[in-house]
């Protein structure tokens, strides 16, 4: 089955050019993807993701103890496919993570619908600039008849980063559209919460890695996603109870502004290559 071709708001931001990206090889990719229970939407990313321009080299679908058909719709697309059983979403990214042989590990939703360029774009800042270790991408609202709603996912994410942008004294990375090295990833497997289902992965994520790497928006790299987030109902309660959950169990080490002077000693000192 081909792809929808995902169509997006305009952006003023241009992909790479084709000259600049022949200046050195390119770095090997892995998508990581994990889900529960989202057939549907699965098939229209790991769909979309075929169409890239930018080719993963390898695609990871970790199958959160899914009862639907969500396993066969990844073996059936190409992607590797790890199942766990219902752990959660943290466990299953971070499952996703360890096996990744790619150099740069970029990471969607199931719900994510990436346009052609996606993977160019959102990878462009590695190639920029060595010393960023991770990125976080935009997104926009799809709603139920597929229509984008750019200004409900600006005002959605401008409120997320306003909150967590004092918190944490730097961009955090969004699950739904993010990248990092495999590296930086290594360095704080050992450190995150991977078996507590009632924090945000991502902003754990933003937490550790945040510590002592630098971590950027790659503006231009939009996504879709569905617009489940707008629902006021039980889900959007919980997603706030995880945010502050995620927060606190990070104080008193991580509270500012004392995590703020303790990332500019740090990366004052660290390699020049990861340092801010």
């Amino acid at each position: 089955m081909s792809a929808p071709s995902p169509c997006r708001p305009q952006s003023k931001v241009s992909a790479p050019s084709d000259e600049a990206t022949e200046q050195r090889p390119r770095p090997s990719v892995t998508v990581v993807v994990p889900v529960r229970d989202d057939a549907a939407l699965l098939r229209r990313c790991l769909e979309a993701l075929r169409l890239q321009t930018w080719h993963p080299d390898e695609v990871i679908v970790v199958d959160d103890g899914s009862v639907d058909a969500s396993a066969a719709v990844a073996a059936e697309l190409g992607a590797t496919v790890a199942r766990q059983p219902p752990r959660g979403i943290a466990t299953a990214g971070a499952a996703g993570y360890d096996m990744a042989k790619g150099e740069l590990i970029a990471r969607l939703d199931a719900d994510s619908l990436p346009p052609h360029d996606w993977l160019e774009r959102l990878l462009a800042p590695f190639d920029r600039d060595p010393s960023v270790a991770a990125v976080a991408g935009d997104a926009w609202f799809v709603d139920a008849a597929g229509k984008p709603r750019p200004r409900a996912a600006a005002a959605y994410l401008g409120a997320y980063r306003a909150v967590l942008l004092p918190t944490l004294g730097h961009t955090p990375l969004f699950g739904s559209n993010m990248a990092m090295r495999r590296d930086a990833w290594s360095q704080v497997a050992a450190e995150v919460h991977r078996d507590d289902d009632l924090l945000h992965d991502d902003l754990d994520l933003s937490f550790h890695l945040g510590r002592t790497h630098r971590i950027r928006r790659a503006r231009g790299a939009a996504v879709g996603i569905s617009a489940r987030p707008l629902r006021l109902d039980a889900a959007l309660l919980l997603r706030i109870r995880r945010g502050f959950h995620t927060v606190l169990i990070h104080w008193p080490r991580d509270f500012p502004p004392w995590r703020w002077w303790m990332r500019a000693r740090a990366l004052r000192t660290v390699a020049p290559e990861r340092a801010r």
